[in-house]
């Protein structure tokens, strides 16, 4: 999987990096087949926003945290993210639940 951090008038910090990377497990453990992830954090006045794209095969997700803290916009993202994530692999497994019912049923 590529990851990818970058910041908006923000210097990225190895700080916050690790951050993000610890907060990335969470995303790995649901799903092993996402392809791309990136992260752009910026600041303007007083938000501290953080952006992401997540690529899994078939879709692309994306969400974004606003808070007055860049460490909690960043958990906020990956919160949003993985609910997404965990939305679109019910919806997948829900698919071909509903596919193979009516194939035992009609077929």
């Amino acid at each position: 999987m590529q990851f990818q951090l970058s910041g908006q008038q923000i210097e990225v910090t190895p700080a916050l990096r690790q951050h993000a990377m610890a907060k990335l497990d969470r995303l790995t453990r649901l799903d092993e087949k996402i392809l791309s992830l990136s992260v752009v954090l910026s600041v303007s006045k007083l938000q501290q926003r953080a952006e992401g794209n997540l690529v899994v095969n078939g879709t692309q997700l994306h969400a974004e945290a606003i808070e007055s803290d860049m460490y909690a916009s960043i958990d906020i993202l990956f919160d949003k993210l993985t609910a997404q994530l965990r939305k679109h692999r019910d919806k997948l497994c829900d698919k071909h639940q509903r596919e193979v019912r009516q194939e035992r049923q009609y077929g």
